[in-house]
């Protein structure tokens, strides 16, 4: 039996690592508080007492599993605003550590960061685990720095597997209003309300967008063959589907029935992102590809949620 914790469960990412881990059987933990990111002592409390009652749970199976999917940081965030989150993740590790039961078990750790975000700088064709990292932002390079703490953790613990999935676009239902992120989300939710949609990006820009709960499969399927050999694992998870704004465009277009209404303008954050964006996996390509769902399905799934989420705001 294996028990998983999913920190950042709330996020896009987080609810469907929970849906994953669930179909797979795996016993779920959840702390009894939920995490004040924004207070740090009260958030090293918060902490230190999940561990304990982790590790209280963990005992009684014989594997554990941390999926570390959280994140109060956007690509503008400055340093401030993100060095708070490494030091959650680096106290988490150190009280794993230092929890003599959780070390005597099998054990793995997966973190999830942004692939485009840590090789927004490079100029390969084709984005593998091969290219080297070229982060722009203070956001990719403290992604960079938290990896590291990951891969140490495991490499300095026997037996402990780490996994750094370096995931593509994320979109699904779910997505969180406040974050200035998600493109898809944004487009969908302006069609249903026939605003306009600023776009930033000239329209020949490539992405590569995969849902979310593709890229949650994808996670716990690599950490679970990973840790038949423990190491730390760096693997790019990505639909490995390069599409551009155009198309998306155009996908929004038949689906919604009508045209969406595009604004074309400049942003500060534009130069920050690489103009085509091509990733390819050659790190357990077989973990990812027992699922995929294409684009135009994904969308039309997303407009289907937030359509139903329009109507229930209108019902209010």
């Amino acid at each position: 039996m294996t028990i998983a914790w999913v920190i950042g469960s709330g996020g896009l990412l987080g609810t469907a690592l929970l849906r994953a881990l669930r179909r797979n059987g795996t016993e779920l933990f959840s702390p009894v508080e939920r995490f004040c990111w924004d207070s740090g002592p009260a958030l090293e409390s918060q902490i230190a007492a999940a561990v304990q009652a982790f590790a209280c749970k963990a005992g009684a199976t014989d594997r554990w599993e941390i999926y570390w999917a959280a994140g109060v940081g956007t690509m503008s965030s400055a340093q401030d605003v993100l060095a708070p989150e490494t030091h959650a993740l680096a106290l988490l590790l150190q009280l794993l550590e230092s929890d003599p039961g959780l070390m005597a078990k099998s054990g793995a750790m997966a973190f999830a960061s942004s692939a485009g975000a840590i090789y927004a700088g490079s100029r390969d064709d084709i984005i593998t685990e091969n290219t080297s990292p070229a982060p722009t932002t203070f956001y990719a390079r403290e992604k960079l720095r938290q990896e590291d703490l990951v891969s140490a953790f495991a490499l300095k613990n026997c037996g402990t597997t780490a996994l750094m999935a370096r995931i593509s676009t994320l979109y699904g239902p779910g997505q969180a209003a406040g974050k200035q992120q998600g493109l898809l989300t944004h487009m969908a939710r302006r069609i249903l309300r026939n605003q306009p949609i600023q776009i930033y990006v000239p329209y020949d820009t490539i992405r590569d967008y995969i849902v979310a709960d593709d890229a949650a499969v994808a996670m716990v399927n690599t950490l679970e063959r990973a840790s038949e050999k423990p190491l730390a694992l760096t693997k790019i998870i990505a639909s490995e589907h390069p599409t551009t704004i155009a198309e998306i465009i155009s996908i929004f277009k038949r689906i919604a029935r009508r045209a969406p209404r595009i604004v074309t303008s400049a942003s500060q954050l534009s130069c920050l992102y690489s103009r085509r964006v091509q990733f390819r996996s050659i790190v357990a390509p077989e973990s990812a590809r027992l699922t995929a769902t294409s684009l135009p399905v994904g969308i039309a799934q997303l407009m289907m949620e937030e359509r139903a989420n329009f109507v229930r705001s209108c019902a209010k």
